[in-house]
């Protein structure tokens, strides 16, 4: 059974930056395209970037130009370093298959205030 474990959140002020890291088991990992989601409070979770499982990478939305993904497929971890951040980027971050989606980690806390 896949399972996917996020860590590198926090409170961090607006401008400020976090490197967010999820390590995945169970699965050949470097065969699957990754991403990573977020889910804000009261609303459905988005997709906010993935990569291929040959390093091909998508944004979704306002995170271009200031959030990055990559993966290491011998640690088998795929992170999303986030710079720029804005107080609408407060959610809760997961990542996950693209697919087919796996079960969700408990996700990790990512707070933008002042």
């Amino acid at each position: 059974q896949v399972q996917f474990v996020e860590s590198g959140g926090g409170l961090v002020q607006p401008g400020g930056s976090l490197r967010l890291s999820c390590a995945a088991s169970g699965s050949i990992f470097s065969l699957y395209d990754m991403g990573w989601y977020r889910q804000a409070p009261g609303e459905q979770r988005e997709l906010v970037a993935t990569i291929t499982s040959d390093g091909i990478k998508i944004y979704v939305g306002n995170v271009k130009g200031r959030f990055t993904i990559s993966r290491d497929n011998a640690k088998n971890t795929v992170y999303l370093q986030m710079n720029s951040l804005r107080p609408e980027d407060t959610a809760v971050y997961y990542c996950n298959r693209v697919r087919p989606i796996g079960p969700w980690g408990r996700g990790t806390q990512v707070t933008v205030s002042s």
